[in-house]
């Protein structure tokens, strides 16, 4: 007679290849289905041993109560904000996450978001798209000159693996790099700075790669986006809570600084409409690291850390 299967409650979906692994190794209740949530978690919350959930699904602290045999949260991405970590340490529960096999795709967004916003390159694709180009009545036929990154200072607000990765590919593309973060790293070659308006003030560009929770809620607030001035940029590929959303949509408008790149927001999908219509911005909804070969990786990290821990091995990625 076949063992029963182990019972695991997956919040919300993602890739196929993912959604497979954990359908053909569990008995997978899909929370994102139910037509009644609370009906699905009170029939089958007794039973269920482990969540399964995305950097964006989360796992919250009324969800986790509803599943008094819990023992695992398995989160597909980086960032665990979305989940009550401090609530999972009281209770046991181990969380972990899929660092490392994301790195060098969302790096190479941060360097794509940041060549985007000051070269304005979907705006000059607009430019041909709208029959603009060539036309001197209403644009004098040329489209706009841009900003360059060669020569400018890039300043990374979180120095971490993402965040040393993006400096390799800024170095590449000619500019400088300093950082700020909670402690200086000294085997880094790039220069430390010991807070981030002393960033703010050093750089050209503001990238944004620190985690995102309430550390570092609303860090980049109006005080730094004024010191970084009317020639500085940011760029966001880490979480959209991290910047102060209201204030750097009035420093866009009044342009207290040059311009934003952003691929994160702070309630998403939703993003301000007052974004949408700037030509100062460029909006990616987030896909810092979505490419197939990424996700693929990052669904089977998901799935051999929940099999370590129904084995009763070591952990591959705990967090923290």
């Amino acid at each position: 007679m076949a063992a029963e299967r182990i019972e695991i409650l997956q919040v919300g979906p993602s890739v196929a290849s993912f959604n497979k692994a954990l359908d053909d190794a569990y008995g997978v209740h899909k929370l994102w289905l139910a037509p009644d949530r609370a009906a699905l978690l009170a029939e089958v919350g007794p039973r269920v041993r482990a969540i399964a959930t995305t950097a964006g699904f989360g796992a919250k602290r009324d969800l986790i109560a509803a599943l008094p045999k819990l023992e695992i949260v398995a989160c597909f991405g980086v960032g665990v904000d979305a989940i009550d970590t401090a609530y999972c340490k009281e209770r046991g529960i181990p969380v972990t996450n899929t660092p490392d096999v994301l790195t060098e795709d969302v790096a190479d967004t941060a360097i794509a978001l940041t060549l985007a916003t000051l070269r304005r390159l979907p705006q000059a694709d607009r430019f041909i798209r709208d029959g603009k180009w060539g036309d001197a009545k209403r644009t004098g036929g040329n489209f706009p000159l841009a900003d360059t990154l060669g020569r400018k200072t890039m300043g990374i607000f979180g120095m971490g693996r993402i965040g040393q990765a993006t400096a390799k590919r800024a170095e590449a593309c000619g500019m400088r790099v300093v950082y700020t973060g909670p402690r200086a790293k000294p085997e880094l070659p790039q220069s430390y700075l010991p807070s981030l308006r002393a960033l703010a003030e050093a750089c050209d560009v503001l990238m944004i790669t620190s985690p995102g929770g309430a550390a570092t809620a609303k860090q980049v607030n109006a005080e730094i986006l004024q010191a970084l001035g009317p020639k500085g940029y940011v760029v966001n590929v880490a979480r959209g809570s991290i910047i102060d959303e209201q204030a750097l949509i009035a420093a866009l408008q009044n342009r207290t600084i040059a311009g934003a790149g952003l691929d994160v927001f702070a309630e998403e999908p939703n993003v301000p409409e007052a974004l949408w219509a700037m030509e100062n911005v460029v909006l990616l909804p987030h896909i810092g690291s979505a490419t197939q070969q990424t996700r693929d990786a990052m669904g089977a990290l998901t799935v051999r850390n929940l099999a370590a821990h129904f084995a009763g091995e070591p952990l591959l990625t705990p967090y923290g």
